[in-house]
């Protein structure tokens, strides 16, 4: 008997996917718990075994295609054997026969953006017309269909345009994956000839999308201020030996993240988020830490940070930025987030203005630590001294934050890093 294969809740606040690559085509072989397809959500690629062994009869979903959980994705089943359905399109798995439905139309790559948005304002994209490259439905899209449902004149879907020429011309190689391109040390050496490329695929896609609609959502102010490192340092001097005795690399990242909850305690409204009538304070104080990877950055998040000592939270850093680099992160790690740091310093920058992760309110850039000539007082006399110094930025939404208020939080984390017990 044919057995349905469905595309799984892969975490408790997870309730889509994207299917970004298929492991078995139809008729190959597949045995019981063999990695099947790959679904990635927030940025985290899972791999999700076969529920039977058999041979895949069908495939519903194309790769690059968003669905809900619990939509039919495959059918695995014996060779020869019967397959319900027409296997079109994906659909919602369903216990009892429905009548035959009318024909619908590919609708091709659908964004995560776009099904998000569709899927709140409840509408059918068989009925949206892509103006998109190939036909391909846009937020915009979405956005004048719903604005045309709410005036009464929602628009007949269009067939969509005619594909564009290929850009390359007959006689040319295939373009290659991203896999198969040089290296990234290589991106400073001009390319080596014009049919070089970066497809804008995964996780680059969604920071490309997230950013944009970042910048355009809050207006983002950036304030900047210096910090003397030289008592932080002192103490992860003095028990970073200890700390590696139980399995803990004491990472500076450590010491961020309990100044940052320091400074949310005393400043609360940074930990919270623009809802247009008003402002959610949120209770949980969720640090997401940015990882940075070769496709791009992912922001694995360290919940309830406010309970927990220095030794956990390293811990917790250390355990969370190597399954990050492993690719080994759930997808429950990478949500829910209610602040974010970001270390920009590890390249040798200085300072930067980072964009906020939205909906949140404000997200901490840490540059390059470096021994800095500076002036200090003591008793009332001043003197020159040599300093490891670094810059750390608060980028916020203005629409939340005021620069006074902002200034009130990074004055909280200053104290806290420079006068660390």
């Amino acid at each position: 008997m044919a057995t349905n294969v469905i595309m799984p809740q892969l975490g408790e606040s997870v309730v889509e996917g994207t299917l970004s690559r298929w492991l078995k085509k139809e008729g190959d072989p597949v045995t019981e718990f063999e990695p099947l397809m790959e679904v990635n959500t927030d940025k985290v690629d899972t791999e999700i075994p076969a529920p039977v062994s058999g041979v895949v009869l069908k495939l519903y979903v194309q790769e690059g295609t968003t669905v809900k959980a619990g939509t039919l994705v495959a059918v695995i089943g014996q060779p020869g054997e019967a397959v319900p359905g027409n296997g079109h399109e994906a659909r919602p798995a369903v216990a009892a026969a429905q009548a035959p439905a009318a024909p619908r139309r590919d609708l091709g790559f659908i964004s995560p953006i776009v099904a998000k948005l569709a899927d709140e304002y409840k509408v059918d994209l068989q009925m949206v017309a892509g103006t998109g490259q190939g036909g391909r439905i846009t937020k915009k899209d979405v956005l004048d269909y719903v604005e045309s449902m709410k005036a009464g004149r929602a628009p007949a879907p269009t067939a969509p345009p005619p594909a564009a020429p290929a850009a390359l011309p007959p006689t040319a190689p295939a373009a290659s994956p991203i896999s198969h391109l040089p290296p990234l040390t290589s991106d400073l050496r001009p390319p080596t000839s014009d049919l070089d490329y970066i497809p804008v695929v995964g996780i680059r896609k969604q920071i490309a999308e997230h950013m944009v609609r970042s910048e355009h959502t809050a207006p983002h102010v950036t304030t900047v201020w210096e910090v003397d490192m030289s008592k932080a340092l002192a103490h992860r001097a003095a028990n970073k030996a200890q700390f590696a005795r139980d399995g803990v690399d004491l990472t500076l990242t450590a010491y961020f993240v309990v100044a940052s909850v320091a400074a949310l305690k005393a400043v609360p409204i940074v930990n919270s988020q623009w809802a247009e009538d008003k402002i959610l304070l949120k209770r949980e104080v969720n640090v997401g830490v940015a990882v940075a990877l070769d496709e791009g950055l992912i922001v694995p998040v360290i919940k309830n940070a406010d309970e927990k000592s220095l030794l956990r939270i390293a811990r917790e850093v250390n355990d969370l930025a190597q399954r990050a680099r492993s690719k080994n992160l759930k997808p429950d790690e990478v949500v829910g987030g209610t602040f974010t740091i970001t270390n920009h310093g590890v390249s040798g920058s200085l300072f930067a203005t980072p964009i906020i992760s939205q909906p949140q309110t404000g997200i901490l850039g840490v540059g390059v630590m470096q021994k800095r000539v500076v002036v200090v007082s003591a008793s009332g006399n001043d003197s020159i001294a040599i300093r490891p110094m670094v810059y750390i930025s608060l980028t916020f939404d203005h629409r939340v934050l005021d620069g006074a208020v902002a200034d009130r939080f990074l004055a909280k984390l200053k104290e806290t890093l420079e006068n660390w017990a």
